[in-house]
């Protein structure tokens, strides 16, 4: 069985971005529900998968996919964010540098977030050598979609972003990308790709 995956910070630490409430919500009832479902669907199809990434792969379209590829997603999200925010560094900031500079990466995943119609998910990804900014509908990623090497999501749903902001996503989406955006963790997905090693992977089913 899949377990919900630990928050890596206190409940209250991305504030005032993010409150408490919002991640107690976010994090104990709609990430929660994910997992509930998605070990409820392998239970009656008497499934025992050796990891998330196989189920998210295997699939296809429907229920089992959305539980289990949005189980994924809020697990990658929460990695994403920092309290102790830092700028990029190293061999990611030289790819920022070549993608435009930072104010060029952050116009640009500001802009796809906002414009993005209905739920989703707005990412940073390394394809073809090179920083992308895609983003895809529902519970869709970049493991079902040919969208490049994930190094940073945010949440474009409403419910990750309402209870604070309001209907103003754009004002969400700045102020993550100014205060809460886990450019380490980013580096250490750059360096996994360009090794050519998995990266972060959900936590395995016990």
């Amino acid at each position: 069985m899949f377990v919900l995956s630990d928050l890596p910070y206190p409940h209250a630490s991305l504030e005032p971005v993010l409150s408490r409430t919002t991640l107690e919500t976010h994090h104990g009832k709609h990430h929660k529900k994910y997992v509930d479902t998605l070990n409820d669907l392998l239970a009656k199809e008497g499934r025992r998968p050796a990891s998330l990434e196989e189920v998210i792969r295997d699939a296809g379209p429907g229920k089992l996919f959305n539980n289990a590829a949005q189980t994924w997603n809020h697990g990658f999200f929460w990695e994403c964010m920092a309290p102790d925010h830092e700028a990029p560094s190293g061999d990611l900031a030289g790819l920022i540098e070549a993608y435009g500079g930072l104010d060029k990466l952050r116009e640009d995943f500001v802009t796809e977030g906002a414009g993005h119609f209905a739920s989703g998910w707005v990412w940073i990804t390394l394809k073809d050598g090179a920083l992308a900014v895609p983003s895809t509908h529902d519970a869709m990623n970049t493991l079902s979609e040919d969208e490049g090497f994930p190094l940073l999501v945010c949440d474009v749903w409403e419910h990750a972003y309402y209870l604070d902001h309001k209907q103003d996503r754009k004002g969400f989406l700045e102020a993550w990308f100014d205060r809460l955006a886990n450019w380490r963790f980013a580096a250490s997905q750059l360096s996994a790709a360009q090794s050519a090693a998995p990266g972060w992977t959900y936590p395995a089913p016990r």
